[in-house]
Protein backbone atom coordinates (compact mmCIF):
# COMPACT_ATOMS: atom_id res chain seq x y z
CA UNK A 1 0.00 0.00 0.00
CA UNK A 2 1.30 3.42 -0.92
CA UNK A 3 1.03 5.63 2.15
CA UNK A 4 0.81 8.63 -0.14
CA UNK A 5 -2.61 7.48 -1.37
CA UNK A 6 -4.02 7.48 2.15
CA UNK A 7 -1.88 10.07 3.96
CA UNK A 8 -0.66 12.58 1.37
CA UNK A 9 -0.36 15.45 3.86
CA UNK A 10 0.36 16.09 7.52
CA UNK A 11 -3.34 16.90 8.01
CA UNK A 12 -4.20 13.28 7.13
CA UNK A 13 -1.74 11.99 9.71
CA UNK A 14 -3.16 14.39 12.29
CA UNK A 15 -6.69 13.12 11.71
CA UNK A 16 -5.56 9.50 12.03
CA UNK A 17 -3.59 10.29 15.19
CA UNK A 18 -6.66 11.67 16.92
CA UNK A 19 -8.45 8.39 16.24
CA UNK A 20 -5.63 6.24 17.65
CA UNK A 21 -4.52 7.91 20.89
CA UNK A 22 -6.53 8.35 24.10
CA UNK A 23 -8.33 11.66 24.44
CA UNK A 24 -6.17 12.85 27.35
CA UNK A 25 -3.07 12.18 25.23
CA UNK A 26 -4.55 14.13 22.31
CA UNK A 27 -5.28 17.04 24.62
CA UNK A 28 -1.66 17.02 25.79
CA UNK A 29 -0.26 16.95 22.26
CA UNK A 30 -2.62 19.32 20.49
CA UNK A 31 -3.34 21.93 23.16
CA UNK A 32 -1.88 25.35 23.81
CA UNK A 33 -2.69 27.81 26.59
CA UNK A 34 -5.43 30.38 27.08
CA UNK A 35 -7.71 30.81 24.09
CA UNK A 36 -5.05 29.15 21.92
CA UNK A 37 -4.79 32.20 19.68
CA UNK A 38 -1.09 31.68 18.94
CA UNK A 39 -1.56 28.50 16.91
CA UNK A 40 -3.76 30.11 14.22
CA UNK A 41 -1.63 33.28 14.44
CA UNK A 42 1.43 31.27 13.44
CA UNK A 43 -0.48 29.75 10.52
CA UNK A 44 -1.86 33.08 9.27
CA UNK A 45 1.59 34.62 9.24
CA UNK A 46 3.04 31.76 7.19
CA UNK A 47 0.19 31.84 4.71
CA UNK A 48 0.79 35.52 3.99
CA UNK A 49 4.20 34.70 2.48
CA UNK A 50 3.66 34.23 -1.27
CA UNK A 51 6.13 33.49 -4.06
CA UNK A 52 6.48 34.29 -7.75
CA UNK A 53 6.06 31.13 -9.81
CA UNK A 54 8.66 30.67 -12.56
CA UNK A 55 8.23 29.67 -16.22
CA UNK A 56 10.58 28.60 -19.01
CA UNK A 57 13.42 27.82 -16.61
CA UNK A 58 14.25 24.42 -18.11
CA UNK A 59 14.91 21.43 -15.86
CA UNK A 60 15.17 22.17 -12.14
CA UNK A 61 17.09 19.71 -9.99
CA UNK A 62 16.39 20.71 -6.38
CA UNK A 63 19.21 20.10 -3.91
CA UNK A 64 17.86 19.89 -0.35
CA UNK A 65 21.14 19.08 1.40
CA UNK A 66 21.80 21.62 4.15
CA UNK A 67 24.91 22.23 6.23
CA UNK A 68 24.07 23.69 9.63
CA UNK A 69 26.21 24.12 12.74
CA UNK A 70 29.00 22.12 11.17
CA UNK A 71 26.87 19.10 10.22
CA UNK A 72 25.33 17.97 6.92
CA UNK A 73 21.59 17.20 6.88
CA UNK A 74 19.43 15.79 4.10
CA UNK A 75 16.74 18.47 4.57
CA UNK A 76 16.61 21.86 6.29
CA UNK A 77 14.14 20.29 8.75
CA UNK A 78 14.50 18.46 12.06
CA UNK A 79 12.67 17.03 15.06
CA UNK A 80 12.07 19.53 17.87
CA UNK A 81 12.09 18.41 21.51
CA UNK A 82 8.73 17.45 22.99
CA UNK A 83 8.37 16.70 26.67
CA UNK A 84 6.91 13.31 27.65
CA UNK A 85 7.15 12.24 24.02
CA UNK A 86 6.67 8.61 25.03
CA UNK A 87 3.25 9.47 26.49
CA UNK A 88 2.07 10.56 23.08
CA UNK A 89 3.16 7.32 21.42
CA UNK A 90 4.93 4.42 23.13
CA UNK A 91 8.63 4.34 22.30
CA UNK A 92 8.42 7.73 20.61
CA UNK A 93 11.93 8.91 21.48
CA UNK A 94 13.66 5.81 20.11
CA UNK A 95 11.43 5.75 17.02
CA UNK A 96 12.11 9.39 16.17
CA UNK A 97 15.83 9.12 16.89
CA UNK A 98 16.07 6.08 14.63
CA UNK A 99 14.14 7.80 11.86
CA UNK A 100 16.33 10.88 12.16
CA UNK A 101 19.51 8.84 11.88
CA UNK A 102 18.16 6.97 8.84
CA UNK A 103 16.87 10.11 7.10
CA UNK A 104 19.85 12.26 8.20
CA UNK A 105 17.83 14.84 10.12
CA UNK A 106 18.58 16.30 13.56
CA UNK A 107 16.67 14.83 16.49
CA UNK A 108 16.49 16.82 19.73
CA UNK A 109 15.83 14.89 22.94
CA UNK A 110 14.07 16.75 25.75
CA UNK A 111 15.27 16.87 29.35
CA UNK A 112 11.74 15.73 30.24
CA UNK A 113 11.65 12.83 27.81
CA UNK A 114 10.49 9.41 28.96
CA UNK A 115 13.87 7.85 28.07
CA UNK A 116 17.39 8.59 29.28
CA UNK A 117 20.11 10.26 27.20
CA UNK A 118 22.18 7.06 27.44
CA UNK A 119 19.35 5.13 25.76
CA UNK A 120 18.62 7.56 22.93
CA UNK A 121 22.06 9.03 22.18
CA UNK A 122 23.43 5.89 20.49
CA UNK A 123 20.28 5.59 18.37
CA UNK A 124 20.43 9.20 17.16
CA UNK A 125 24.19 9.00 16.62
CA UNK A 126 25.62 12.06 14.91
CA UNK A 127 22.09 13.44 14.41
CA UNK A 128 21.55 13.87 18.16
CA UNK A 129 20.81 17.20 19.84
CA UNK A 130 19.98 17.57 23.54
CA UNK A 131 17.56 20.14 24.96
CA UNK A 132 18.13 21.44 28.49
CA UNK A 133 15.41 22.73 30.77
CA UNK A 134 17.38 24.57 33.45
CA UNK A 135 17.88 22.61 36.69
CA UNK A 136 18.18 24.74 39.81
CA UNK A 137 21.08 22.74 41.25
CA UNK A 138 24.39 23.53 39.49
CA UNK A 139 25.72 20.04 40.21
CA UNK A 140 22.70 18.45 38.54
CA UNK A 141 23.11 20.82 35.60
CA UNK A 142 26.76 19.87 35.16
CA UNK A 143 26.01 16.17 35.48
CA UNK A 144 23.20 16.24 32.92
CA UNK A 145 25.41 18.01 30.41
CA UNK A 146 28.25 15.56 31.01
CA UNK A 147 25.87 12.65 30.48
CA UNK A 148 24.47 14.17 27.28
CA UNK A 149 27.96 14.68 25.89
CA UNK A 150 29.06 11.15 26.83
CA UNK A 151 25.89 9.73 25.22
CA UNK A 152 26.93 11.33 21.92
CA UNK A 153 24.75 14.42 21.70
CA UNK A 154 26.59 17.04 19.66
CA UNK A 155 24.39 20.16 19.91
CA UNK A 156 22.94 21.62 23.11
CA UNK A 157 19.65 23.52 23.03
CA UNK A 158 18.94 25.67 26.10
CA UNK A 159 15.25 26.57 26.40
CA UNK A 160 14.77 30.01 27.95
CA UNK A 161 11.09 30.85 27.43
CA UNK A 162 9.67 29.02 30.47
CA UNK A 163 10.17 31.35 33.44
CA UNK A 164 7.24 29.62 35.13
CA UNK A 165 4.51 27.04 34.50
CA UNK A 166 1.71 27.78 32.06
CA UNK A 167 -2.00 27.03 32.38
CA UNK A 168 -3.07 24.62 29.67
CA UNK A 169 -6.79 24.55 30.17
CA UNK A 170 -7.49 21.63 27.85
CA UNK A 171 -5.08 19.47 29.81
CA UNK A 172 -6.75 20.47 33.06
CA UNK A 173 -10.15 19.49 31.69
CA UNK A 174 -8.66 16.17 30.62
CA UNK A 175 -7.43 15.69 34.24
CA UNK A 176 -3.90 15.13 32.96
CA UNK A 177 -0.90 15.52 35.21
CA UNK A 178 2.74 14.90 34.28
CA UNK A 179 3.60 12.15 34.88
CA UNK A 180 -0.01 10.96 34.48
CA UNK A 181 -2.05 9.66 37.41
CA UNK A 182 -4.65 7.37 35.92
CA UNK A 183 -8.33 7.99 36.65
CA UNK A 184 -11.28 5.72 35.78
CA UNK A 185 -12.03 8.01 32.83
CA UNK A 186 -8.47 7.68 31.52
CA UNK A 187 -8.55 3.90 31.89
CA UNK A 188 -11.72 3.82 29.79
CA UNK A 189 -10.08 6.01 27.14
CA UNK A 190 -7.04 3.71 27.08
CA UNK A 191 -9.25 0.64 26.68
CA UNK A 192 -10.67 2.19 23.51
CA UNK A 193 -7.19 2.64 21.97
CA UNK A 194 -5.68 -0.88 21.94
CA UNK A 195 -2.58 -0.11 19.87
CA UNK A 196 -1.55 2.66 22.25
CA UNK A 197 -2.41 0.53 25.28
CA UNK A 198 -0.42 -2.51 24.13
CA UNK A 199 2.53 -0.34 23.16
CA UNK A 200 2.54 1.28 26.59
CA UNK A 201 2.46 -2.13 28.25
CA UNK A 202 5.57 -3.09 26.27
CA UNK A 203 7.49 0.13 26.93
CA UNK A 204 6.31 0.80 30.47
CA UNK A 205 4.48 3.72 32.05
CA UNK A 206 5.78 7.02 30.65
CA UNK A 207 7.75 8.86 33.34
CA UNK A 208 10.27 11.66 33.65
CA UNK A 209 13.09 9.14 34.01
CA UNK A 210 16.04 11.51 33.94
CA UNK A 211 14.72 13.85 36.60
CA UNK A 212 13.43 10.97 38.72
CA UNK A 213 17.03 9.77 39.05
CA UNK A 214 18.10 13.10 40.52
CA UNK A 215 15.01 13.37 42.69
CA UNK A 216 16.07 10.17 44.44
CA UNK A 217 19.37 11.72 45.53
CA UNK A 218 19.30 12.62 49.22
CA UNK A 219 18.44 16.19 50.06
CA UNK A 220 17.31 17.34 46.61
CA UNK A 221 13.62 17.62 47.38
CA UNK A 222 10.89 16.55 49.79
CA UNK A 223 10.05 12.87 49.42
CA UNK A 224 6.65 13.77 47.98
CA UNK A 225 7.97 16.21 45.38
CA UNK A 226 7.20 16.04 41.68
CA UNK A 227 10.33 15.41 39.51
CA UNK A 228 9.74 18.77 37.84
CA UNK A 229 10.62 20.37 41.20
CA UNK A 230 14.26 20.16 40.15
CA UNK A 231 13.65 22.15 36.96
CA UNK A 232 11.76 25.12 38.31
CA UNK A 233 14.56 27.57 37.73
CA UNK A 234 14.05 30.97 36.15
CA UNK A 235 17.39 31.27 34.34
CA UNK A 236 19.17 34.58 34.02
CA UNK A 237 22.20 35.75 32.04
CA UNK A 238 24.59 34.31 34.61
CA UNK A 239 22.92 30.95 34.17
CA UNK A 240 23.52 31.19 30.42
CA UNK A 241 27.18 32.01 30.97
CA UNK A 242 27.51 28.95 33.23
CA UNK A 243 25.99 26.69 30.58
CA UNK A 244 28.24 28.16 27.90
CA UNK A 245 31.28 27.43 30.06
CA UNK A 246 30.21 23.80 30.57
CA UNK A 247 29.35 22.95 26.96
CA UNK A 248 32.15 22.90 24.40
CA UNK A 249 29.97 22.18 21.36
CA UNK A 250 27.37 24.22 19.45
CA UNK A 251 24.97 26.02 21.80
CA UNK A 252 21.48 26.97 20.58
CA UNK A 253 19.19 29.25 22.60
CA UNK A 254 15.52 28.31 22.11
CA UNK A 255 12.49 30.49 22.70
CA UNK A 256 13.72 33.88 21.48
CA UNK A 257 11.26 36.44 20.09
CA UNK A 258 13.02 39.76 20.70
CA UNK A 259 15.81 41.24 18.59
CA UNK A 260 17.52 42.94 21.56
CA UNK A 261 17.71 39.58 23.33
CA UNK A 262 19.06 37.95 20.19
CA UNK A 263 21.85 40.51 19.88
CA UNK A 264 22.86 40.00 23.49
CA UNK A 265 22.73 36.21 23.11
CA UNK A 266 25.08 36.39 20.16
CA UNK A 267 27.52 38.42 22.22
CA UNK A 268 27.19 35.91 25.08
CA UNK A 269 28.43 33.07 22.91
CA UNK A 270 25.30 31.50 21.41
CA UNK A 271 26.05 29.67 18.18
CA UNK A 272 22.45 29.84 16.92
CA UNK A 273 19.16 31.44 17.91
CA UNK A 274 15.96 29.38 17.86
CA UNK A 275 13.02 31.70 17.13
CA UNK A 276 9.91 30.24 18.74
CA UNK A 277 6.81 31.15 20.72
CA UNK A 278 6.67 27.58 22.06
CA UNK A 279 3.75 26.78 19.78
CA UNK A 280 1.47 28.81 22.03
CA UNK A 281 1.95 26.37 24.91
CA UNK A 282 3.38 28.97 27.30
CA UNK A 283 1.95 32.42 26.50
CA UNK A 284 -1.22 33.19 24.58
CA UNK A 285 -0.34 36.85 24.12
CA UNK A 286 2.74 36.31 21.94
CA UNK A 287 3.01 37.49 18.34
CA UNK A 288 3.49 34.99 15.55
CA UNK A 289 6.86 33.30 15.49
CA UNK A 290 7.33 34.57 11.94
CA UNK A 291 7.06 38.17 13.18
CA UNK A 292 9.85 37.43 15.63
CA UNK A 293 11.93 35.81 12.88
CA UNK A 294 11.73 38.85 10.60
CA UNK A 295 12.66 41.26 13.38
CA UNK A 296 15.56 39.14 14.63
CA UNK A 297 17.03 38.51 11.18
CA UNK A 298 16.92 42.22 10.42
CA UNK A 299 18.77 42.98 13.65
CA UNK A 300 21.40 40.24 13.40
CA UNK A 301 22.20 40.52 9.71
CA UNK A 302 22.76 37.55 7.40
CA UNK A 303 25.43 35.59 9.24
CA UNK A 304 23.97 34.45 12.57
CA UNK A 305 22.34 30.99 12.24
CA UNK A 306 18.60 31.08 12.95
CA UNK A 307 16.21 28.19 13.55
CA UNK A 308 12.46 28.64 13.14
CA UNK A 309 9.49 26.72 14.47
CA UNK A 310 5.82 27.61 14.69
CA UNK A 311 2.96 26.36 12.55
CA UNK A 312 4.96 24.50 9.91
CA UNK A 313 2.86 21.87 8.16
CA UNK A 314 4.53 21.41 4.78
CA UNK A 315 7.62 21.86 2.67
CA UNK A 316 6.13 25.10 1.37
CA UNK A 317 6.00 26.41 4.95
CA UNK A 318 9.70 25.57 5.32
CA UNK A 319 10.43 27.66 2.24
CA UNK A 320 8.34 30.50 3.64
CA UNK A 321 10.33 30.56 6.87
CA UNK A 322 13.63 30.34 5.04
CA UNK A 323 12.60 33.16 2.73
CA UNK A 324 12.11 35.38 5.78
CA UNK A 325 15.47 34.57 7.32
CA UNK A 326 15.54 31.07 8.80
CA UNK A 327 18.49 28.80 8.08
CA UNK A 328 16.77 25.73 9.47
CA UNK A 329 13.28 24.69 10.60
CA UNK A 330 12.01 22.34 13.30
CA UNK A 331 8.69 20.61 13.91
CA UNK A 332 7.49 19.14 17.19
CA UNK A 333 3.80 18.29 17.10
CA UNK A 334 3.93 17.17 13.46
CA UNK A 335 6.25 14.22 14.05
CA UNK A 336 4.03 13.08 16.92
CA UNK A 337 0.87 13.30 14.83
CA UNK A 338 2.69 11.00 12.40
CA UNK A 339 3.69 8.57 15.18
CA UNK A 340 0.15 8.48 16.51
CA UNK A 341 -1.18 7.74 13.04
CA UNK A 342 1.22 5.02 11.92
CA UNK A 343 3.90 4.48 14.54
CA UNK A 344 7.53 4.66 13.42
CA UNK A 345 6.43 4.22 9.81
CA UNK A 346 4.45 7.45 10.12
CA UNK A 347 7.50 9.49 11.10
CA UNK A 348 9.44 8.20 8.08
CA UNK A 349 6.45 8.98 5.88
CA UNK A 350 6.27 12.55 7.17
CA UNK A 351 9.93 13.03 6.28
CA UNK A 352 9.06 11.93 2.74
CA UNK A 353 6.01 14.25 2.63
CA UNK A 354 8.21 17.22 3.56
CA UNK A 355 10.92 16.22 1.07
CA UNK A 356 8.45 15.77 -1.80
CA UNK A 357 6.64 19.03 -1.03
CA UNK A 358 9.91 20.95 -0.90
CA UNK A 359 10.89 19.57 -4.31
CA UNK A 360 7.48 20.22 -5.90
CA UNK A 361 7.33 23.83 -4.72
CA UNK A 362 10.95 24.59 -5.57
CA UNK A 363 10.35 23.43 -9.12
CA UNK A 364 7.33 25.76 -9.37
CA UNK A 365 9.45 28.61 -8.02
CA UNK A 366 12.39 27.85 -10.30
CA UNK A 367 14.96 27.52 -7.52
CA UNK A 368 17.57 24.83 -6.99
CA UNK A 369 18.12 25.24 -3.22
CA UNK A 370 15.83 26.21 -0.34
CA UNK A 371 18.15 29.10 0.45
CA UNK A 372 17.07 30.76 -2.82
CA UNK A 373 13.46 31.11 -1.65
CA UNK A 374 13.98 34.73 -0.61
CA UNK A 375 14.65 35.66 -4.24
CA UNK A 376 11.16 34.52 -5.24
CA UNK A 377 9.06 36.35 -2.64
CA UNK A 378 6.02 38.05 -4.11
CA UNK A 379 4.46 39.37 -0.91
CA UNK A 380 5.61 39.00 2.64
CA UNK A 381 4.26 40.60 5.82
CA UNK A 382 6.22 43.30 7.50
CA UNK A 383 7.38 42.31 10.99
CA UNK A 384 4.68 44.42 12.60
CA UNK A 385 1.93 43.12 10.35
CA UNK A 386 2.53 39.36 10.51
CA UNK A 387 -0.54 38.75 12.59
CA UNK A 388 -3.16 40.43 10.46
CA UNK A 389 -5.92 38.24 9.09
Amino acid sequence: MSLDLHYPALSDLKTACKRRVPWFVWEYLDSATGSESVKPRNRRALEQVLFRPAILRGPILPDLATRFLGQDYALPVGVAPVGMSGLIWPGAEAALAGMAQEKRLPYCLSTVATRLPEEIGPIAGDMGWFQLYPPKDPDIRADILARARKAGFRVLVLTVDLPGPSRRERQLRAQLSIPPRLTPSMLWQIAQRPAWALGTLRHGQPRLRLMEEYLRLAGNAPSTAHPGYLLRAAPDWEYLHAVRALWDGPLVIKGVMNSADALRLRDAGADAIWVSNHGGRQFDGAPSALAGLGEIRAALGPDMPLIYDGGIESGLDVLRAMALGADFCMLGRGWHYALGALGAEGAAHLAEILRADLVANMMQMGIATPQEAASRIWTAPMAGNCDES
